[in-house]
């Protein structure tokens, strides 16, 4: 990562500690576990939170068109730079939390949500906006993919199970300062059949 890198992220995180969430940017090691489980055929990828930039690196490596990648960054600061990055990609400043209310993908689902969001520092209600309006955007086998530095997963599971999702633990990196563990949120096989359903009814002529 580089020093421009740095002093960006700890601008953002000065200005706003709470929204940044993490004490430290990302690193490699991160970036290419929660990117693990991506091929080009999952595309096109949402993005949540990608700061400066590194997972979204992390997905272009992996085969991802930058074209085919969607990034969500409230900051405006870290909007300007992604859209410098990387403009091919379509960048939005907009709050993750709008997700459901917005159009993101013009009659498209996304393969995957990447998310480097503080989930562990927003309220509940908060949360569920996010994973609601992620899983709206979603391929009904879609998954959303989220690091935490805490022990357990980043959503509690009542959150999980209001919303029909499950948590499993993809993997941990201890080479990231500080350690972290990447967990991999899909809908229930109930809420997927559903979903296949409402997929199959809305590609039904009229």
């Amino acid at each position: 990562m580089s020093t421009a890198d740095v002093l960006s992220f700890a601008r953002a995180w000065a200005a706003n500690p709470l929204q940044v969430g993490a004490i430290a940017p990302s690193g490699t090691a991160l970036a290419q576990l929660i990117t693990r489980d991506v091929v080009p055929e999952n595309g096109p990828i949402i993005e949540l939170g990608p700061g400066t930039g590194i997972f979204t690196n992390a997905l272009l490596a992996r085969g991802v068109r930058e074209s085919e990648i969607t990034l969500i960054e409230g900051n405006a600061g870290f909007a300007d730079l992604l859209c410098r990055r990387f403009p091919d990609a379509s960048v939005k400043c907009m709050d993750a939390a709008q997700l459901l209310r917005t159009r993101v993908l013009e009659g498209q689902f996304a393969g995957h949500v990447i998310s480097g969001l503080p989930l562990l520092s927003m309220k509940p209600k908060r949360v569920m906006a996010i994973l609601a309006g992620a899983f709206e955007h979603l391929r009904a086998e879609g998954a959303f993919y989220q690091f935490t530095y805490g022990p357990r997963p980043p959503v509690s599971r009542a959150l999980l199970d209001r919303l029909g999702l499950k948590a499993t633990r993809v993997g941990c990196t201890h080479r990231n300062i500080p350690p972290a563990t990447v967990y991999r949120i899909v809908r229930r096989p109930r809420l997927l059949s559903a979903t296949r359903q409402l997929g199959q009814k809305r590609t039904q002529p009229s």
